[in-house]
């Protein structure tokens, strides 16, 4: 496992990070036996950021995360979130992300977290809570409960203004480097290498769309037929070619984001084993340019997430 500095905080994360949805069954059921050996496989793997949220699984995720942590913390570099608590709860209060982080606290079963970060903040009023939710944040890193700060979210025009905006030490950005979609290269990373924050990456197989099966009805929904479409021509070529479609989804978005660390969320151990392979194996290029060629020139499609003015 190939290990990088994240931004200026000093943390060196692996280069796959294990994200801890599937732990709070977001992406199906799962016992906690299952769910626990496949965290523990990703630590047998030399996998060191484990990234979670209240919101996954209203705390599910974070209480296996704890089991995780038990007698192993000084081995994990852990990240979560607050702000976002539930399928469709959303409060940026500075009361309730006090709360809401005392929760995750205890759920984990540590006293502090490496990374805190406010989740998927293109659902805040930028005039008023985020601000707020900020100086929340800021107040728990000087207090010593959580090590650094950062935001995430969807749109990168938020994830821009943001880095801009506020003193940040990280922020994750999903789904924007994938075989569809690329701007994570163009639009973020320059202004946030300029600021000294380190970024996370995630969503390689762009929320199942950039898999053999297809995304999830609701993401088909959220994200367009135009993007299912073009989604649909690279699994195609991929089919074609006899290749893996979310091995080279993998493949690309670890070895070209350019990212300290790609978050790879799954239970199932041989997912999981996949993604550190393609952390390493040289990509075939020939059947990329295909797959690009079938996409078009158009890196950038979007769909439209959280408020409308944030996007």
């Amino acid at each position: 496992m190939e290990y990088r500095e994240l931004g200026r905080t000093g943390l060196t994360v692996s280069v796959v990070g294990y994200g801890t949805a599937p732990l709070g069954e977001m992406y199906g059921t799962s016992n906690d036996d299952a769910a626990l050996q496949s965290a523990y496989r990703a630590l047998d793997a030399g996998i060191n950021f484990f990234d979670s949220s209240p919101s996954y699984g209203t705390g599910l995720a974070e209480e296996r995360l704890g089991e995780v942590l038990r007698g192993r913390r000084q081995e994990i570099i852990v990240g979560t979130k607050a702000g976002k608590y539930g399928p469709d709860e959303e409060d940026f209060s500075a009361d309730r992300i006090g709360r809401g982080f005392e929760d995750s606290l205890r759920r984990l079963g540590t006293d502090y977290v490496d990374i805190l970060q406010l989740h998927n903040v293109e659902f805040a009023d930028l005039k008023g809570a985020l601000g707020e939710a900020y100086e929340a944040l800021v107040r728990l890193r000087e207090a010593g409960m959580c090590r650094f700060i950062g935001m995430t979210g969807y749109p990168t025009a938020m994830t821009r203004r943001v880095i801009s905006e506020f003193d940040l030490d990280v922020t994750l950005s999903y789904a924007h480097c994938t075989l569809l979609d690329a701007c994570l290269t163009t639009d973020v990373l320059p202004l946030a290498q300029e600021r000294g924050v380190g970024v996370i990456n995630a969503a390689a197989v762009a929320l199942g769309l950039l898999t053999q099966a297809g995304p999830p009805p609701q993401v088909a929904q959220l994200v367009g037929e135009e993007i299912c479409t073009v989604a649909r021509r690279i699994v195609e070529v991929c089919r074609r070619r006899g290749a893996d479609v979310s091995f080279l989804a993998n493949q690309y978005s670890i070895q070209r984001s350019a990212c300290a660390t790609t978050v790879i969320g799954t239970t199932k151990q041989r997912h999981l084993g996949s993604a550190v392979a393609a952390a390493e194996e040289p990509i075939d290029e020939d059947l990329l340019a295909e797959v690009l060629a079938a996409v078009g020139p158009d890196r950038g499609r979007h769909w439209i997430s959280g408020l409308p003015e944030n996007n």
